[in-house]
C-alpha cells in the first residue's frame, strides 16, 4: 500500500491531522486507522484527523469528517474544520476568501481573515445555532426539557449541576469557583454517563467577569485538550444564556483565546488560528 500523504495543524493546541480522502480510499476500516495514527509513542499523534473532500456541490465547497483518537466519528469539531479549512488554503485547492464546508452537523461558512504567512491563518466561522432541548443534546429526562440547566449529576458520590447544549456536538458544562479538584477524572467518568447516551464533551467553567470565561476540557473521544472551538461555544453560550456573560466572550484555554459571538439572529461565530506544524507520509 502507498503511504498517506498528510499535514499536521493545531488550533491553540488542539491538534489535527489533515488527510485528503483519496489518500484512505484503500483504508477499510477508518476507526481502526485513526487509533494507530493518533497514537502519540508509535503513530503521528494528534487529538483526531480530518478527511477534506473537494465537492461538485452547489451548497457546499468541501466536505469534512473529524474521526477521535478511540476511532469514533464526531458530529463537529470547531478546532478541527478549521484546521482542515487552513489546509485547503496552504495546498491552494482554495483560493477565494469564503469557503463552505459540509460537514456530519451540517454546512459551515469561513472566512479568511487574516494569513500570517504560509501554513498559519486566522478565520472567522460560522458553525450554527446551539440547540437547547433535552432531546437534541441528547440529555436523559423523564420528560422532555425545552433547556437543560443546572441537573445534577452524580459522580464518586459527589453531586455536580450540569448545563447542556449541542453545538454540533453535545458539550455540558459545570460551572466552578476554582479548579482544584481531579477534574480529569470527573469529566472522564461523565463523558459516559447513562445521562448522556451518545456521550458528551465535558467543560468545567470559571466565569472571570462579564465578557471572559476559563475552561478545562474533557473532549468526548479524546480526552483532555489545550482547546476545542465546540466546547468553547458551548461554554461561552450556556454562560450568556444563564446570565453569567453576555453573548461576547474571550474563551481562555491552556492553549489560547478564542473570540465567540453569539449573534442576536442565533448564528454562533468563532474566530480562531491555525497553524501547520508539519507534514509527512505515513507508512502502513
Amino acid at each position: 500500500m502507498k503511504p498517506i500523504r498528510f499535514c499536521k495543524f493545531h488550533g491553540f493546541g488542539n491538534d489535527y491531522v489533515v488527510i485528503e480522502a483519496d489518500e484512505l480510499r484503500e483504508i477499510s476500516d477508518l476507526g481502526e486507522f485513526t487509533q494507530k495514527f493518533c497514537r502519540r509513542t508509535t503513530g503521528v499523534g494528534s487529538d483526531g484527523i480530518a478527511v477534506l473532500e473537494k465537492l461538485n456541490d452547489a451548497a457546499a465547497d468541501f466536505s469534512c469528517r473529524i474521526i477521535n483518537p478511540d476511532g469514533s466519528e464526531a458530529g463537529f469539531s470547531g478546532n478541527g474544520t478549521r484546521c482542515a479549512v487552513a489546509y485547503a488554503f496552504y495546498k491552494n485547492l482554495w483560493t477565494d476568501e469564503n469557503l463552505r464546508l459540509r460537514t456530519k452537523s451540517g454546512v459551515k461558512n469561513y472566512r479568511l481573515t487574516e494569513k500570517m504567512s504560509d501554513g498559519h491563518y486566522w478565520f472567522d466561522a460560522e458553525i450554527g445555532k446551539p440547540k437547547f432541548s433535552s432531546s437534541e443534546i441528547p440529555f436523559v429526562t423523564d420528560e422532555k426539557l425545552e433547556s437543560v440547566i443546572d441537573q445534577p449529576i452524580k459522580i464518586d458520590n459527589q453531586e455536580y449541576l450540569v448545563s447542556c447544549v449541542n453545538v454540533g456536538n453535545p458539550v455540558a458544562c459545570v460551572f466552578v469557583e476554582d479548579f482544584y479538584f481531579d477534574w480529569r477524572e470527573v469529566g472522564r467518568k461523565m463523558e459516559r454517563h447513562e445521562k448522556f447516551p451518545e456521550r458528551a464533551n465535558i467543560v468545567f467553567v470559571k466565569v472571570l467577569d462579564g465578557a471572559n470565561i476559563e475552561l478545562k476540557i474533557w473532549e468526548r473521544g479524546a480526552g483532555e485538550t489545550s482547546a476545542s472551538g465546540t466546547c468553547s461555544s458551548g461554554a461561552a453560550v450556556l454562560s450568556a444564556l444563564t446570565g453569567k456573560t453576555g453573548r461576547n466572550v474571550s474563551v481562555h484555554t491552556e492553549g489560547g483565546i478564542t473570540e465567540i459571538t453569539w449573534r442576536d439572529d442565533d448564528e454562533m461565530l468563532i474566530l480562531g488560528r491555525a497553524d501547520l506544524v508539519f507534514g509527512g507520509e505515513y507508512f502502513i
